[in-house]
């Protein structure tokens, strides 16, 4: 039987209750369970595979160093991604990796014309692909370099909403910002990531027809 979403946070709602009662191998089963979780999510905020791996070492040691800090077992989730969150914004600000700037999410915005103050977009028609122009793999990737590309403010709340399944309150829990700003900031980073996958869609065709011809 799959798991479901509801499945996987029961469990690791029971994780964190073992955990805070010192049951024998609670810690190394929790680790096991947020290890990967907590990798992927820093690897896409920090940008680079060094420092993901360091803060998700640093994540989990502060979650044990501060366990007593965490009241409620069913906030065992954004209790850790606001912790991971943390850990990767000071990683940032010393890391090599770092980049010189932020980009404006405009930048990432199509280009195009405007009617009354008003942006029209078209969005490309993805259940009309056929099955070879519309590989699994592939588009996990161009969605995956679509998501690094964006900025941190929008980058962090899609991936705590779309990737890791917090609530709007739980995100905005974990970034210290207001609903209204997650709700804002999701749309558009949604919107981004969307664009992407368009302009890959429809220029895919081209490119292969060009590297048969």
């Amino acid at each position: 039987m799959v798991s479901t979403a509801g499945d996987s946070q029961q469990q690791e709602i029971e994780l964190a209750r073992q955990l805070l009662a010192g049951r024998p191998g609670a810690f190394e089963r929790f680790v096991e369970a947020f290890r990967t979780k907590v990798f992927q999510y820093s690897l896409l905020v920090c940008g680079h595979h060094e420092d993901a791996e360091e803060v998700a070492q640093d994540t989990l040691f502060k979650v044990f160093e501060k366990l007593d800090q965490l009241r409620e077992p069913e906030r065992i989730r954004p209790w850790i991604y606001k912790i991971a969150h943390n850990t990767c914004l000071m990683k940032r600000r010393r890391s090599v990796f770092a980049p010189v700037e932020e980009l404006s999410l405009d930048e990432f915005m199509p280009r195009s014309g405007q009617e009354a103050g008003a942006i029209r977009r078209e969005i490309a028609d993805w259940s009309a692909l056929p099955e070879e122009q519309a590989l699994r793999a592939e588009l996990q990737r161009v969605v995956r370099e679509a998501i690094a590309g964006l900025p941190e403010i929008h980058k962090t709340v899609l991936l705590l909403r779309d990737v890791e399944g917090l609530s709007t309150a739980e995100t905005a829990e974990v970034l210290d910002a207001s609903e209204e700003a997650v709700k804002t900031r999701l749309h558009r980073a949604r919107l981004a990531v969307r664009q992407k996958l368009d302009w890959y869609l429809r220029s895919a065709p081209k490119i292969r027809n060009a590297e048969l011809s």
